[in-house]
């Protein structure tokens, strides 16, 4: 039987093919607040040097925040037409969806400082810490884990729902030692908040209880607001000085918790730290969720800014302050 040139060039690319693995989707990637899942298989020889990809980018911001009144209190009841958005200083291309009075699923850390200088209130605020994480958490819906910090930091106990364990892991905290701030932060937030990413929506915060100041860290605060800002995190942070004065400590407090859209709390008398970790359960449970795609976007790695704005009067918006364009 005679076969002709074509014929057999395209029987050996069909035996070629079929030597090759299964094909297999590629992972669900996120980085920053922008979503890459990848849609198209890849395929792979089994030779570093000769892997084939073929992936499709769909580019979708995320953003958790919230509006309060001119007094303070929150408002749930605005609508996507009630705020302006800003990328980058452009308007979106288009707004994929938004949703109020969200009932996200919690990934929490609760930070305790337990360095030497805020041990005249550690055993109060470790009691008010436990009440907050036994009010917060829903079974087999939410999840925290405890790290305490002085020189260095210690997870005391990982993810998990279970208070008692929580409660325990708090209670096993003991002071002493300088302070590593930032340090804590930028760990809690690389290890257990960027690799534990899931595929579906999550909040994810962590409540810093310290008194802001860093001695011992070796990365500078700015490192540590650039991986919260990677990992989506926002920070919610409650002062242990006990002082009156507004110090430097309480300055970095706010500083950290601006970048990333959380808040600070500076609780005077010591009923009032639970009066912190209340303002904050409620407000992790009062925001709005807003996804879209940035016009003009590219995957160049840099900072793009997010600004949201009420359209109606005396309303004030809270936002994390923006994200990293993950690289092409």
């Amino acid at each position: 039987m005679k076969y002709t040139a074509s014929f057999l060039y395209l029987a050996a690319l069909v035996l070629a093919m079929a030597s090759l693995p299964s094909l297999a989707q590629s992972p669900y990637i996120a980085n920053a607040g922008t979503k890459f899942p990848v849609v198209s298989p890849s395929i792979d020889s089994g030779d570093p040097d000769s892997v084939l990809t073929i992936k499709k980018r769909v580019d979708e911001v995320d953003v958790l925040f919230i509006a309060t009144d001119r007094h303070g209190k929150f408002v749930r009841n605005l609508n996507q037409g009630d705020f302006a958005i800003l990328d980058d200083h452009k308007p979106p291309q288009s707004i994929v969806n938004f949703i109020r009075h969200t009932d996200l699923p919690l990934e929490l850390g609760l930070l305790v400082d337990t360095s030497g200088s805020v041990r005249s209130r550690f055993d109060f605020e470790q009691e008010a810490a436990v009440g907050f994480l036994q009010h917060t958490l829903r079974p087999n819906f939410d999840k925290a884990f405890v790290m305490g910090f002085n020189g260095r930091s210690q997870v005391t106990q990982d993810f998990t729902d279970n208070a008692t364990l929580l409660a325990t892991g708090v209670h096993s905290l003991r002071s002493g030692g300088g302070t590593a701030l930032y340090e804590a932060i930028y760990r809690a937030c690389r290890d257990k908040l960027i690799k534990g990413k899931a595929d579906h929506p999550v909040r994810r915060a962590i409540v810093v209880v310290s008194d802001g100041e860093d001695n011992q860290s070796d990365v500078s605060k700015q490192q540590a607001i650039e991986m919260a800002q990677r990992a989506e995190v926002i920070i919610y942070a409650i002062s242990t000085d006990d002082s009156g004065l507004i110090l430097r400590g309480d300055k970095t407090l706010q500083q950290l918790a601006d970048a990333t859209g959380g808040r600070a709390f500076f609780p005077y008398k010591m009923k009032d730290i639970k009066n912190s970790f209340a303002a904050i359960e409620d407000e992790l449970r009062s925001q709005y969720v807003v996804s879209y795609r940035p016009a003009n976007f590219d995957a160049d790695g840099r900072f793009r800014s997010i600004e949201i704005t009420a359209l109606k009067k005396d309303l004030q918006v809270r936002s994390r302050r923006g994200y990293y364009a993950p690289r092409q």
